[in-house]
């Protein structure tokens, strides 16, 4: 094949000066067919063909060494043909002509497409404005200076971006639906679909086919707000990675450093807060704000709230005994003068409060729900003696943030 200057040269000859097929030949040096060919060439597009791989000498065994590097997938790594095995085996069962470099390049070449015909590939999802994702996420928060895990319900919108969550102390039934009803509240709407994994709080029991068996009360939660609940394969979390990957952020950025409070709703209002402040960052790959993208394309594709809220609360009897006190939830409440001994009582369960009903069905005495969350102590020697080696850092410390009033009284205590 000529160079790109020389046929521009036949080109020349054969359109500006009107050179013959010979005369171009003569001038150029080349072949008259050859001259003919760049001369009267119309299309000058390049041309991809396909390359055609000849291996006269391995031609004939690649197959069979194809075979041998299939079945070394299923022995152990020590136990696998190198290229070295191969070449002799070649060599002495099928007589094989060639050199060890030849089969060394050839080995070499068959791994790596082997590697790349078996390498998962991913799809890129399509995400549905008003689709939402919702999963847990643990953490520690600080309440009377002891660490508390904490559970945050978070629920994800993965078309925009956008999320709203809600902590609770627990993930039972009556934290997970007051959660997903608050986060409800938040968004103004229902998402038409909701992925979840397979939580005991909804899921009772998965059949053999795939199907579930949810709760009583999760089934009148979703009648209630008209929503479909999806689930995941179990454990396949991946499933609503979206989710998955907003709990995480949620915990590295919302989170750092330890939240404090002292109520739930100064808890709540901090991480309303953060989840607001956060929607008005850019979009990873729209390049819009998720705020934006929230209110001008996916809220509208949100459920209409019913107008009465559903009420989550989980029934239990329990007798009163000689002492006139009722054991519901770990929890011992007192019922001197309300009932007598050996009174079967009615306690209705809200995620926040115990009401303890009658026979007739009236609230009788009302307590807080008590929690037992995981708590751990700080460990103040460990921290004053960081703060000792280092007494510049004491100013810039979470700990000096979470220890409030008692920091004096405790630093007595460690020089003592």
């Amino acid at each position: 094949m000529l160079k790109m200057p020389q046929q521009q040269y036949i080109r020349f000859l054969r359109e500006a000066e009107g050179c013959s097929i010979q005369e171009i030949a003569d001038r150029v040096g080349v072949h008259w067919r050859t001259a003919k060919k760049y001369a009267d060439q119309d299309n000058w597009n390049l041309r991809m063909t396909n390359r055609k791989s000849r291996s006269p000498v391995m031609g004939p065994y690649m197959e069979i060494v194809d075979a041998w590097l299939e079945e070394d997938r299923l022995l152990p790594r020590k136990q696998r043909h190198t290229a070295a095995r191969i070449f002799q085996r070649l060599r002495d069962e099928y007589q094989f002509p060639g050199s060890e470099r030849t089969v060394s390049t050839y080995v070499k070449r068959r791994r790596t497409e082997m590697e790349l015909e078996r390498a998962k590939t991913y799809e890129r999802l399509e995400h549905p404005p008003g689709e939402a994702q919702a999963d847990f996420t643990t953490m520690e928060v600080c309440q009377n200076q002891k660490l508390v895990s904490y559970k945050l319900f978070v629920l994800s919108f993965p078309y925009s971006n956008a999320a709203f969550v809600y902590p609770v102390p627990s993930e039972n039934q009556e934290c997970f639906l007051e959660a997903m009803k608050q986060v409800f509240d938040q968004t103004g709407g229902v998402p038409q679909r909701i992925w979840f994994d397979n939580l005991s709080a909804a899921v009772v029991h998965i059949e053999k086919q795939g199907e579930r068996q949810l709760t009583d009360m999760f089934r009148r939660f979703c009648a209630h707000y008209r929503f479909e609940a999806v689930f995941c394969n179990p454990y396949s979390g991946h499933e609503k990675g979206h989710v998955e990957t907003k709990c995480g952020y949620s915990k590295r950025n919302w989170a750092v450093p330890i939240p404090l409070f002292t109520s739930q709703e100064q808890l709540t209002a901090h991480f309303t807060d953060q989840a607001e402040q956060d929607r008005k960052r850019h979009h990873y790959v729209k390049e819009r704000q998720i705020e934006e993208l929230w209110q001008e394309e996916e809220r509208r594709h949100l459920l209409q709230l019913p107008e009465e809220p559903f009420e989550a609360f989980r029934l239990q009897t329990a007798v009163v005994n000689k002492y006139g006190e009722i054991q519901v939830d770990d929890a011992v409440i007192p019922l001197l003068g309300q009932a007598s001994p050996g009174t079967e009582v009615m306690a209705q369960l809200f995620w926040d409060r115990i009401v303890v009903l009658d026979h007739r069905h009236e609230p009788m005495r009302t307590v807080p729900r008590p929690y037992t969350g995981k708590t751990a102590d700080i460990p103040w020697s460990q921290v004053f003696a960081g703060w000792l080696r280092k007494p510049r850092s004491v100013t810039h410390s979470q700990f000096l943030r979470i220890s409030g009033g008692k920091i004096c009284r405790l630093s007595q205590n460690i020089w003592r």
